[in-house]
């Protein structure tokens, strides 16, 4: 029997459709997905073939029952494998809780116009967490049924509440005295109260530290204004400090993308380069607290940032063909859902909802929220995503409070309007709180989302690149697997 005979031999006769969605991503360019987020690129005539279970190419009929979109007639496995899969996929979630932020302090020296918290005088402490609202968030903490806890401390300046970081840290260490739980710590700031002393303490406790870096000294200082016009010069200082105390992998930075940052991706990037960082995450800018009353929220839109996000990750790509070895974050995410059968990790584009489920913001006053962007929009006078308060309210009433199991359910991606019939949705997630904040709806309307927008620019642009050059499919495999 020849080689061909066999081939022919191995392709069933029968098959048919298991449940599937597709995306025309150009004229002759079609993606097909799977529930567990398994895909394919189909040209015209492959979906045509797909579509009338009409096979004229061998070759496809076996790709379409390797990636779960055809069974066979008499396979009993591969729908279990499916919904295995799908479990892998979702493995998070009986972990709930991981992530908790403490708002130790909403005092800060800055003024940086797209703040997305109002910022409180320096001077004053009557915005500051007190003791025992801590010790009761923490008692929350140690309720999460995750192994993996990780506090994060932000402000305002966090720094400007260091005694309340410290006893924080001490307590949270020795509630955890047995070991059963992986605690770590951040601290976000913008590094200028940094001294000796902290740098001290969180040597002593592997505390590591998340800054701001928007790019070169002149963009930064504008974007991140303070008196004296030094707020570049501060952070590049705190962040040689750190690394020179505690090492490279103990401090990272983000950027945020103004109006004035548009024409200047590359500046940005080289400025990450320069300062030794590995990773540039080209964030979007919120639409929360100070960023929208300054109205610069409003001075570009979404298809200004995809244009410089585009021109961000082009010149990264040629970094790492030239030997600079640097990764985009946000492509990396995707990346992890698109090649890897992982969630991606980061909260705000996860479904079921990461907000409550993966994180829980303790404010400064007590008040406990389902996310950051929760928290900032109740400083712009808007509690819908206020859950309770530390002072009356357990881990359990909040993470089964009405309010937020409503929230989870009507924001849940598989079951939501042009969601649920989306090629693109395993790789994208739910964000009810900015939709709450730009649509009035936690579902949100995708045709007018912009949320909904950079995904559908994104995925595809990722998926040409990962197609059509070697290079970057070799780059963008190491991004989803780092």
């Amino acid at each position: 029997m020849t080689q061909r005979e066999i081939a022919e031999q191995s392709v069933p006769k029968s098959v048919n459709w298991l449940p599937y969605r597709f995306e025309r991503l150009s004229s002759d360019e079609v993606l097909v997905s799977n529930i567990a987020g398994e895909w394919v690129l189909l040209d015209g005539q492959q979906f045509d073939q797909l579509a009338t279970l009409s096979f004229a190419d061998d070759d496809l009929v076996k790709l379409l029952l390797a990636n779960h979109i055809l069974i066979t007639e008499d396979d009993r496995v591969s729908g279990r494998l499916l919904s295995l899969k799908l479990a892998t996929r979702i493995r998070q979630l009986p972990e709930l809780t991981g992530l908790h932020i403490f708002v130790v302090t909403l005092r800060c020296d800055h003024s940086c116009e797209y703040c997305q918290v109002s910022r409180k005088n320096s001077n004053s402490t009557e915005h500051d967490m007190s003791w025992d609202d801590a010790a009761r968030a923490l008692d929350i903490v140690f309720s999460s049924p995750s192994t993996n806890l990780k506090i994060e401390f932000q402000g305002g300046e966090s720094l400007l509440n260091f005694e309340l970081i410290k006893r924080v840290v001490v307590e949270a260490k020795r509630r955890n005295i047995d070991g059963s739980r992986n605690l770590s710590f951040v601290i976000a700031s913008n590094l200028v109260p940094l001294n000796e002393e902290i740098l001290t303490f969180a040597l002593e406790h592997s505390i590591y530290f998340s800054t701001s870096i928007d790019g070169p000294e002149e963009l930064h200082n504008s974007n991140r204004s303070r008196p004296g016009r030094n707020s570049y010069q501060l952070a590049t200082d705190g962040i040689a400090s750190i690394r020179k105390t505690l090492g490279d992998d103990y401090v990272s930075a983000l950027m945020t993308t103004t109006e004035r940052s548009l024409d200047q991706p590359e500046a940005i990037i080289d400025e990450y380069v320069r300062l030794g960082f590995n990773e540039v995450f080209l964030r979007f800018l919120s639409p929360y607290g100070h960023a929208v009353k300054t109205r610069a929220i409003s001075r570009y839109g979404n298809r200004q940032w995809m244009d410089f996000y585009q021109r961000g990750l082009k010149y990264i790509i040629e970094l790492n063909r030239s030997g600079t070895e640097v990764v985009e974050v946000l492509a990396s995410i995707y990346l992890r859902k698109l090649l890897v059968n992982d969630c991606g990790g980061y909260v705000d584009l996860t479904t079921p909802t990461g907000a409550g489920l993966g994180a829980l913001v303790y404010n400064y006053d007590g008040d406990v929220y389902a996310s950051d962007e929760g928290r900032m929009l109740r400083e712009m006078g808007d509690d819908s995503f206020k859950l309770g308060s530390v002072r009356t309210h357990r881990y359990k009433d909040l993470i089964l409070s009405e309010r937020f199991l409503d929230v989870v359910e009507d924001s849940y991606a598989p079951s939501s309007p042009m969601c649920s019939d989306c090629a693109l949705e395993p790789f994208c997630g739910s964000d009810p709180v900015f939709h709450h904040s730009t649509q009035g709806d936690v579902t949100g309307f995708k045709p007018l989302s912009d949320f909904c927008e950079r995904t559908m620019t994104l995925v595809p642009l990722l998926l040409r690149l990962y197609r059509e050059d070697r290079f970057c499919r070799d780059l963008f495999t190491r991004w989803a697997t780092r």
